[in-house]
Protein backbone atom coordinates (compact mmCIF):
# COMPACT_ATOMS: atom_id res chain seq x y z
CA UNK A 1 0.00 0.00 0.00
CA UNK A 2 1.15 3.40 -0.80
CA UNK A 3 0.44 7.02 0.45
CA UNK A 4 1.17 10.10 -1.17
CA UNK A 5 1.79 12.87 1.46
CA UNK A 6 3.67 16.10 1.86
CA UNK A 7 5.37 15.29 -1.27
CA UNK A 8 6.77 12.23 0.01
CA UNK A 9 5.36 8.69 -0.14
CA UNK A 10 4.82 5.68 2.36
CA UNK A 11 5.00 2.39 1.82
CA UNK A 12 3.84 0.34 3.43
CA UNK A 13 3.85 -3.83 3.09
CA UNK A 14 1.10 -6.07 2.54
CA UNK A 15 2.05 -9.79 3.49
CA UNK A 16 0.32 -12.49 2.39
CA UNK A 17 -0.28 -14.12 5.14
CA UNK A 18 -2.79 -15.81 7.29
CA UNK A 19 -0.70 -14.76 10.71
CA UNK A 20 2.00 -12.69 10.94
CA UNK A 21 4.54 -12.27 13.71
CA UNK A 22 4.06 -10.05 16.39
CA UNK A 23 7.38 -8.43 15.10
CA UNK A 24 6.37 -7.90 11.77
CA UNK A 25 2.70 -6.53 12.78
CA UNK A 26 4.30 -3.83 14.93
CA UNK A 27 6.59 -2.60 12.31
CA UNK A 28 3.82 -2.28 9.36
CA UNK A 29 2.13 -0.24 12.15
CA UNK A 30 4.63 2.27 12.84
CA UNK A 31 5.41 2.19 9.36
CA UNK A 32 1.75 2.72 8.14
CA UNK A 33 2.38 6.50 10.65
CA UNK A 34 -1.43 5.58 12.41
CA UNK A 35 -2.36 5.02 15.90
CA UNK A 36 -1.96 1.32 17.09
CA UNK A 37 -5.86 1.51 18.28
CA UNK A 38 -7.17 1.94 14.72
CA UNK A 39 -5.55 -1.88 14.04
CA UNK A 40 -7.33 -3.38 17.46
Amino acid sequence: MQKVESGSTITVPVPDHKELKMGTLMSIIRQSRLPRVVFE
